[in-house]
């Protein structure tokens, strides 16, 4: 019976093969004579010479001597090739990085020398001087608070060998710490260092994690915090709600000036808006466009609204819109044709043509209902005169009817005449004409007022001749 290997066998074999020659591989370099680290809360980097013979790895912790003193520092790369890690880049490389990270603004430190890869004992004593931050911060508000001084604490970054103790904190303004600086070297017993920051700097420090699950970019890689404007948000269609847009800091989040060139170029390839452009369609105006699918809304010359790609857009046969006439011969509908003949009769009665053709028709009217009213006498009425002379050659005022009175009134108030008031909404015009007219027929008023006169004028409209009638009663004719 012949017995054959699994397949996950083979598999695991060949795995610790290939493991146990990259060790043997490993054990033949050597030892990396130059380190990259990361130190301090600020995230700074330097390129540091080391003399060990230990072999660190990326992401090891390693005990460095920097300006500031001696801290832990964490190994990002070697810049020798073929020694130490595997994953090590050229001198070159790394300030190529540096140069498209931020040039000159970008944090890199060359004055220093890495001491040896963290012991136990070392990360213990790191670990000790953390958890002592905790009654720093609570002395440090004390003393800030006594001398009255308008700043925030941010943190404060205890060194691992003791030489001094930074103090971040943020103010709006520049402030005066020389005897708050005093009285913290005592209280600490050791040297104290303000650092004022800003608001992006205490991100940097304080802030973990974003709301796309990530660390912050200031406290993982981003080195040179460059500002941002509100025009990216704009350009990338983002909402513009403060809430959404703004990271820990308060301030508009770093991640919209990452794709901001690549929407600035993808913007360059749209149309203008308002552009006429050719489509397969036909010709049309650009309505809006979208700058990552590339599409363009456009509004043909016939009316309908069409999303074309910008790659099958041409230049427009036609350098202006077809006028309306020309591109639909469609009906005027019936509301829109009444509406203009409205207009039209309106501007008609606004002009003099109109307001004497009124006159003239208002006054064939009184001269109809006054023949129609009178049924014993016969009298000549004039369209443009201002009497009606009767059967019996009495000639009187003629009789207008009371909307037309009310026109007469603002036509004299505009010519300059003060009118006479009356009640019920005469004009003064029509009162003096029917008292010139009482005296002329040997009427008497006897003082009657304006409501007498009103009595009177139904009753001759009802019944009555156009003959004089007495002042009391008001009795028609001799001939009704």
């Amino acid at each position: 019976m012949t017995i054959s290997p699994l397949p996950q066998f083979e598999a695991d074999l060949a795995e610790y093969l290939k493991e146990k020659e990259d060790r043997e591989a490993y054990e033949k370099l050597n030892a990396p004579s130059s380190i990259v680290v990361r130190f301090g809360y600020s995230m700074m980097v330097g390129e540091f010479p080391y003399s060990g013979e230990v072999k660190p790895g990326c992401g090891s912790k390693l005990v460095v001597k920097t300006q500031r003193g001696t801290e832990i520092g964490e190994m990002l790369t070697s810049t020798c090739r073929n020694s130490g890690c595997s994953k090590s880049v050229s001198r070159k490389e790394m300030l190529e990085y540096i140069e498209n990270s931020g040039g000159r603004k970008y944090p890199f430190y060359e004055q220093g020398r890495v001491l040896r890869v963290a012991t136990k004992e070392d990360l213990d004593e790191q670990a000790r001087l953390e958890q002592s931050k905790h009654g720093m911060r609570t002395m440090v508000r004390g003393r800030i608070k006594a001398h009255g001084l308008d700043m925030r604490l941010v943190e404060v970054e205890p060194i691992l060998g003791g030489e001094r103790v930074v103090v971040y904190f943020s103010a709006e303004d520049r402030v005066d710490f020389r005897e708050l600086v005093k009285d913290l070297q005592v209280d600490l017993k050791n040297r104290v260092e303000l650092v004022q920051v800003g608001s992006r700097d205490e991100a940097r420090i304080v802030a973990d994690y974003e709301r796309c699950g990530q660390y912050c970019c200031c406290k993982n890689f981003l080195k040179v915090l460059k500002p941002v404007s509100m025009k990216s948000a704009k350009i990338q269609k983002a909402t513009l709600d403060p809430l959404k847009i703004s990271g820990r800091c308060g301030r508009l989040m770093c991640c919209l000036r990452y794709e901001d060139e690549t929407y600035e170029q993808l913007r360059k390839n749209l149309p203008h808006r308002k552009s006429r452009v050719g489509t397969p369609e036909g010709d049309g105006m650009v309505l809006d466009s979208q700058i990552l699918t590339q599409l363009s809304k456009i509004r043909l010359d016939d009316g309908t609204i069409v999303a074309v790609p910008i790659e099958e857009l041409t230049e427009p046969k036609l350098a202006k819109a077809p006028e309306v006439g020309e591109r639909s011969m469609r009906r005027e509908p019936r509301g829109d044709r009444r509406k203009g003949e409205a207009k039209s009769e309106s501007r008609d009665n606004s002009s003099g043509e109109g307001k004497r053709k009124r006159r003239r028709r208002r006054s064939s009217d009184d001269g109809a209902e006054q023949a129609q009213g009178s049924t014993g006498s016969t009298s000549t009425r004039d369209a443009d005169s201002e009497s009606v002379t009767s059967e019996d050659g009495v000639e009187r005022p003629r009789k207008r009817r009371r909307r037309r009175s009310k026109k007469r009134t603002k036509r004299g108030s505009g010519d300059g005449s003060a009118p006479a008031q009356s009640s019920g909404g005469d004009s003064g015009s029509d009162a003096s004409k029917a008292s010139g007219s009482a005296s002329d027929s040997g009427e008497s008023s006897g003082g009657s007022g304006p409501k007498k006169k009103r009595r009177r004028r139904r009753r001759r409209r009802g019944g009555g001749s156009g003959d004089g009638a007495s002042g009391g009663g008001g009795s028609s004719s001799g001939d009704s």
